[in-house]
């Protein structure tokens, strides 16, 4: 994922209350279904610290012997 697609403008900063969210509607509508998706892709990797070079399943290979009765 690029993650040039998400920077963060640090000089603009504002708080507001959560009911005030009509903008946020008009915002995401605006947008295509592949930004959408791009954009939840984005923030579940950042709460859940993702990372497809790294995380990887974890392979057992266990042997066991049987002794013939």
């Amino acid at each position: 994922m690029n993650k040039d697609l998400f920077k963060l403008d640090k000089n603009s900063f504002a708080v507001t209350s959560i009911a005030k969210n009509e903008n946020d509607v008009g915002y995401w509508l605006s947008k295509t279904p592949e930004e959408r998706v791009l954009a939840i892709e984005f923030l579940r990797q950042m709460m859940f610290g993702y990372d497809p070079l790294t995380e990887r399943l974890q392979r057992v290979f266990e042997t066991a012997e049987f002794k013939a009765s």
